[in-house]
């Protein structure tokens, strides 16, 4: 066995084995896979193997579609089978929600290129006669959806591997994983040491004692998954002789079934509600090609539903119950990149759907490493979405929720429940107190929107009970005061002699000067964004930068990686050492003058300025900026402090109208003044041209900020999109995001973000399209629930569009 390499990627199942082929394609031969028994001993040989390209979120949808795409290519590299079978699916709805949600969905696929249709239920059974039309609301028909051979597709990739060079090490146990001297890795096995560059985490089912290795505990649980495979049926076999083709796949979501043909007779899994974890807080090292006891009791609703959807099955014997560990994160998606303060470590786990997904996440971590960047829009998968908050007693209810929620709806504005409450601020119970709707925002506890009268979410696809209360929200912000707890920003100091150099070359902004704060876009070298935060300077060697909530980690791993090594910077990721209350609105002025002895007028206390004063007792840092698009204050404190800052504000600001609002409330705000946020509108697939943040780059400023040469090449050839923000004549429903855009009768772009505006009175959206269209009168249209409404283009703010309530 070889002693080097340039990555070592541990774990041969198809997630490992397709990183180990696409780091090869990539030119990079040194490379090699470590696997402690045979290739798929793990979750991959006990598949199910079905693939499809739907999905939730568009971009993974893309690394779906590239999935399977490739197996064409790598059986022909290979000379390998994948047993690949397009038969074509239905998903399918039984209630008027689901086929609401089948129509976006078919929506979205429309700007991803994805092949879908909206079907009548009687439709759907002529394509799959196995199902019961009279079961059904509505069904979506789709072309790339089939099944392959779990064993196959796994060789081919490592075949392919082989054949461009890389090395394969089968029953090699890896032991430990310790930093060479030289900052490279060793990886110790049971057949000596191999040094490497970079060693990449695919361990699938025993990733968490592979993190463990090194310190880290990976956001991972396996659970059990069954599925059952019957004996021969005459319905399958006529459905073959009559059509020429296999039976269609289908997903019964209502039912939490997926079907697919298997030979003469047919596959039925499920996600069951009462599902159970497995291995919980250590997986076997011993575990290899076993089966889990079959526990037929535990999906037997499931199954009768599915008797009853698809009539042929309670005719039909069964052959054989598959009952298999598939390791989860708590969202479901996978984890893969970087990790933070571990440079040349790689996560790529949590893939349980490996047969859609494995051949994209190889592209995407080959890219990263070899490349720097992974050249898709990655953020939904991307490891850092998780902090050191993420625990094992987190995680394992979390994915326990997700598991039995997996063909559920989630509708926009339903919060799910498993680990909360969890991180919560010194003023949560006056929060609640106060009426606050709770969500959970990267694990904290944070007010959605208040109901004084207890009235609760009722979970739509349409304007639902909040709808009035955030309206009485925004309309006490825009008339007299508003609060606001904004403790869930990210929040970083950046202090040291080198301190402005450093950010000077991070940042794409123009710093600021002492006492005075800027948005800061943030650029990877390509040019695009990488970050969009607020730099504060609060004197030459001290800067305080502040973020999106959920981008923690993601900020603090690039900022980690690029600070200088000689010690004149240092960075404190404060996290919650630092919590903070916004005011906005006419009176904020008056509401933060009452509390401290500082002058806060116009002229003492600008636009941007940014200061450290009392505000009651307690000292505290107050900034002049708001993300309503409103006069307004940030104020943060220590944690020590927040109740009591929290109790003067709401006394001094009883007669002045003061009253709280949430997240829902600042999305209305934000819309009217075409303020976009960061994983929505601001994305690293986007340059600052195109998201419309180039006013904040300093093009011209003498320090060579990092994606410099990109980003004026973007100005200078105009870039490919523009981002902007619509009317939308919308009823009873707004977007919530990837709705389509269309232009004449194309479609030219998809939707970011939007919601109802309430000042304003007007339905928004905000997203992408092509240059070429974008300053066109239209006519414009967005898809919302199947129906296309008119939209026209918002190139100002509806609300203060000349800014005299923010500078004045």
């Amino acid at each position: 066995m070889q002693t080097q390499a340039r990555v070592v990627v541990i774990g041969g199942g198809v997630v490992g084995c397709s990183v180990l082929y696409h780091l090869a394609r990539a030119g990079w031969t040194d490379v090699m896979l470590l696997e402690r028994s045979e290739l798929t001993s793990g979750s991959t040989w006990h598949a199910a193997g079905g693939c499809h390209t739907i999905n939730g979120d568009p971009n993974v949808a893309k690394l779906q579609k590239y999935t399977i795409e490739l197996y064409k290519e790598i059986e022909d590299l290979s000379g390998q089978s994948t047993g690949f079978h397009m038969t074509g699916g239905v998903m399918l709805a039984s209630t008027p929600e689901r086929f609401d949600w089948l129509k976006s969905t078919m929506a979205k696929g429309r700007y991803q290129g994805i092949e879908a249709e909206v079907i009548t239920p009687e439709e759907a059974h002529e394509v799959m006669p196995l199902l019961d039309p009279s079961q059904f609301f509505g069904a979506l028909k789709t072309v790339v959806d089939g099944h392959l051979d779990p064993s196959g597709v796994t060789y081919a990739y490592a075949k392919s591997a082989r054949k461009l060079g890389a090395a394969i090490e089968t029953h090699t146990m890896v032991t430990g994983i310790r930093r060479g001297r030289d900052g490279g890795w060793i990886v110790e096995t049971d057949k000596g040491d191999v040094t490497c560059e970079h060693v990449v985490n695919a361990g699938g089912l025993w990733a968490r004692e592979v993190g463990r290795m090194v310190g880290l505990e990976l956001p991972v649980l396996a659970m059990e998954h069954m599925y059952l495979i019957t004996e021969d049926m005459p319905e399958v076999a006529e459905i073959n002789r009559a059509t020429g083709r296999e039976v269609y796949h289908a997903v019964d979501f209502d039912g939490e079934l997926y079907l697919r043909q298997e030979r003469g007779g047919m596959l039925m899994g499920t996600y069951e509600k009462a599902c159970v974890p497995w291995s919980e807080r250590q997986t076997p090292w011993n575990f290899g090609h076993e089966l889990l006891q079959p526990d037929i009791d535990r999906i037997a609703p499931s199954l009768e539903v599915g008797f009853e959807h698809f009539p042929a099955f309670q005719n039909a014997g069964i052959k054989q119950i598959i009952n298999g560990p598939f390791t989860f994160a708590p969202d479901g998606n996978p984890l893969i990149g970087p990790i933070r303060g571990l440079p040349g470590m790689w996560s790529a786990c949590g893939v349980m759907a490996g047969f859609s997904q494995g051949g994209g996440v190889g592209l995407a971590l080959a890219n990263w490493i070899t490349e720097g960047d992974p050249g898709f829009d990655v953020w939904a998968m991307d490891v850092a979405r998780y902090g050191d908050w993420a625990t094992m007693s987190y995680t394992n209810p979390k994915v326990q929720e997700n598991y039995s929620r997996r063909f559920s709806i989630r509708f926009p504005n339903e919060e799910l429940p498993a680990a909360r409450p969890y991180k919560t601020t010194p003023i949560y119970d006056r929060m609640l107190s106060l009426g606050a709707q709770m969500g959970d925002s990267w694990g904290l506890e944070a007010p959605l929107w208040f109901s004084p009268d207890g009235t609760r979410d009722a979970f739509s696809w349409r304007r639902s009970t909040d709808f009035r209360h955030v309206g009485e929200e925004v309309r006490a912000c825009r008339d007299n005061v508003g609060l606001m707890e904004i403790s869930g920003f990210s929040k970083f100091f950046v202090r040291g002699a080198g301190a402005g150099a450093f950010l000077d070359r991070v940042l794409a902004c123009k710093l600021p000067k002492p006492g005075r704060m800027t948005l800061a876009p943030m650029l990877k070298h390509d040019g695009k964004l990488q970050g969009d935060l607020t730099v504060a300077c609060l004197s030459e060697e001290e800067f305080f930068l502040a973020g999106s909530g959920m981008a923690e980690v993601f900020y603090a791993r690039w900022l980690e990686e690029h600070m200088p090594g000689d010690g004149s910077v240092t960075l404190e990721v404060v996290g919650l050492g630092l919590v903070g209350l916004s005011i906005a609105g006419p009176k904020s002025r008056d509401l933060l003058q009452r509390l401290t002895p500082e002058d806060v007028s116009n002229a003492a206390f600008r636009f941007m300025d940014i200061r450290r004063m009392d505000v009651g007792f307690a000292p505290c840092m107050v900034g002049r900026v708001s993300f309503t698009g409103d006069l307004g204050y940030e104020i943060w404190m220590k944690p020590e402090y927040q109740r009591h800052v929290f109790e003067r504000l709401m006394e001094a600001g009883a007669d002045l109208g003061l009253k709280p609002f949430g997240l829902r409330a600042l999305n209305a705000m934000r819309l009217e003044k075409n303020f976009g946020g960061w994983a929505r509108e601001y994305r690293p697939v986007y340059g600052p041209l195109e998201a419309g943040l180039d006013r904040f780059v300093a093009y011209d400023k003498p320090a060579e900020f990092i994606g410099k040469t990109a980003a004026v090449k973007e100005r200078d050839t105009g870039g490919a999109l523009r981002l902007i923000s619509f009317v939308v004549d919308a009823n009873e429903a707004d977007v919530i995001g990837d709705e389509p855009i269309w232009h004449d009768g194309d479609v030219v772009g998809w939707v970011t973000s939007g919601g109802y505006a309430h000042h304003a009175g007007a339905s928004m959206a905000m997203g992408y399209v092509g240059k070429s269209v974008a300053d066109s009168d239209g006519p414009w249209a967005i898809e919302l629930l199947g129906e296309r409404r008119d939209a026209r283009p918002q190139r100002v703010p509806l609300f203060d569009a000349n800014m005299e309530r923010m500078r004045g």
